[in-house]
């Protein structure tokens, strides 16, 4: 039979070695946590309304050809100004489908500044 002196060191050295072990356990499992990614957020995109992009052009090409704008009528569509006695207005109006329609017209048919207005527009259009 074995004797007491001979039992307590085995006691000790298990006890220690339990200890151990769960002092490693927990060191392991603490340190493996996984942090998921922080979510990704982007940016909104600007969504300019066609609309807008064409009045906008409408009304940079008027500018750019030294129209003076007497009348602005966002809501109408509506567009009028004047260059050396000359009456010039443009529409634009979304149609049906969501497109825009943009017509210039001029009190002078003999004059060429509706197709100057029409060139400026479409470049501003990017077209």
């Amino acid at each position: 039979m074995l004797s007491l002196k001979s039992v307590a060191p085995y006691k000790r050295e298990n006890s220690i070695m339990r200890a151990l072990i769960v002092f490693l356990t927990i060191i392991l499992f603490s340190g493996c946590y996984y942090y998921p990614p922080a979510p990704v957020v982007y940016p909104a995109k600007v969504s300019v309304s066609r609309f807008d992009q064409s009045w906008s052009a409408a009304i940079g090409a008027f500018s750019e050809q030294g129209v003076r704008i007497t009348a602005q009528d966002r809501g109408a569509g509506v567009v009028q100004g004047t260059l050396n006695g000359v009456e010039v207005a443009a529409s634009i109006r979304t149609q049906a489908d969501n497109s825009v329609r943009v017509q210039f017209d001029s009190s002078d048919a003999t004059t060429t500044i509706i197709q100057r207005i029409t060139d400026s527009y479409n470049s501003r259009m990017g077209r």
